[in-house]
């Protein structure tokens, strides 16, 4: 059984152009992200899934210098980019990471594989559509997912927002569901990058954690924003953009 993270990459964000590529202490985000998915114990492989466009051709050399693999597919349609890519990795099973994430927990990763391994269900996420489900800061976000459940959303998914957002087609149509849950719902810490502000904050915990090594996860941020809660309302009010 071959598993894979499929990252999704690309330097045309709306909100923060280029935020993959920003520096912080020294290394990508998009660097950040493949180092801490790296520890993942579960996966087999890592393929960061950009687009044809040439203002992307920056990830595909950033791809080749952690030496991980690369696919890619349209700027748009992220449904047929993700089908294609594992495709051609032939993946069995994929696990949904997007590179706006430089916190991403390889613990937590590796464990929602585990479950979803485990168990029978077309899909387990720590995210989803159902805020009231999310128990993990945002940013953490991991989805895992058959080829043959991807098939199924590829083949069939014809609005324009479940072609850009990958998986709404099947929390829209799949029975088999399931939301993992943390012990202690900290779903109000958003550590994803989406804004300047979700910048800033990324940026402290870094300065204040990173000395080359990621050892830090979870708990230990967690442990950071309770002492020093200021850090938490750099982007208290940044709102999460709609799907549709």
């Amino acid at each position: 059984m071959n598993i894979g993270a499929v990252i999704q990459a690309r330097m045309g964000s709306t909100r923060l152009r280029g935020k993959v590529m920003a520096d912080i202490c020294g290394k990508t985000v998009l660097g950040h992200v493949i180092d801490r998915v790296r520890q993942c114990e579960e996966l087999d492989e890592i393929i960061i899934a950009t687009t044809k466009a040439s203002h992307d051709d920056v990830i595909v050399k950033e791809a080749e210098r952690y030496g991980v693999k690369w696919f890619c597919g349209s700027e748009e349609d992220v449904l047929s980019r993700y089908y294609y890519a594992s495709k051609e990795n032939n993946l069995d099973i994929i696990v949904r990471i997007t590179s706006d994430c430089p916190l991403i927990d390889p613990f937590v990763t590796d464990k929602i594989i585990k479950f979803y391994l485990d168990n029978d269900f077309e899909l387990v996420t720590n995210a989803g559509p159902d805020l009231r489900k999310r128990t993990f800061p945002r940013g953490l976000d991991v989805e895992v997912f058959s080829f043959e459940t991807l098939s199924l959303a590829f083949e069939n998914a014809k609005e324009s927002y479940q072609r850009e957002h990958v998986t709404p087609y099947l929390y829209e149509n799949c029975e088999k569901i399931y939301y993992y849950k943390n012990d202690i719902d900290y779903s109000k810490y958003r550590w994803t990058l989406d804004t300047q502000e979700d910048f800033k904050l990324i940026e402290a915990v870094y300065n204040h954690f990173y000395k080359g090594e990621h050892d830090f996860y979870l708990s230990d941020i967690v442990e950071f924003m309770e002492k020093k809660p200021e850090i938490a309302q750099i982007n208290a009010n940044v709102k999460q953009k709609s799907l549709k």
